[in-house]
């Protein structure tokens, strides 16, 4: 019989303070990314930290306002350079800490793409550890409608609701 071992699997808090916890204690395992239908190459490296804070008007007129870490990485191959630690990703981001506050709290955005290629805005979807490496595959990040977003999410989760008019929206 062959039994396949299923690598820990940290159901992603998509903000900067539960990724950086995942990783505490694999500082030592290469750090890889996957998105879209590929794995960053192993010279990829953070080329920008972002601590934003947003305040939102939506379609239909509904205000808000959230926290952001936007984490900038470009996929480049490593020409020599080991793949990059996740102690020494925890690192950066200390460093960067220090110069500029990060919201541990705060929504984690990546946006990542090779040289030449447009960036692609990205969500953390989940963190998997294996023997030898720390996996963080990111999910795409869809536009959407806010209102609409809203009124379907609460017919879905409602017994009782009519499928009327989403409405709230431009």
């Amino acid at each position: 019989m062959n039994a396949h071992a299923t690598a820990p699997y940290i159901e992603a808090e998509s903000t900067l303070g539960a990724i950086l916890a995942g990783l505490a204690d694999h500082s030592e395992k290469t750090l890889a990314i996957i998105y879209g239908d590929r794995e960053v190459q192993s010279g990829y490296h953070v080329t920008e930290v972002k601590a934003g804070s947003f305040v939102t008007l939506d379609c239909g007129g509904n205000p808000d306002a959230w926290q952001e870490t936007v984490l900038q990485v470009e996929d480049i191959p490593s020409k020599g350079r080991p793949q990059m630690t996740a102690g020494k990703f925890a690192a950066i981001l200390a460093q960067v800490d220090k110069k500029v506050r990060l919201d541990h709290d705060a929504r984690l955005t990546i946006e990542i793409g090779k040289p030449g290629e447009a960036m692609r805005v990205f969500d953390v979807a989940n963190l998997a550890i294996t023997s030898d490496r720390a996996v963080l595959t990111l999910g795409v990040r869809a536009a959407i409608c806010k209102p609409r977003h809203r009124a379907d999410k609460a017919v879905a989760t409602s017994c009782c609701a009519s499928s009327g008019d989403a409405g709230g929206c431009c």
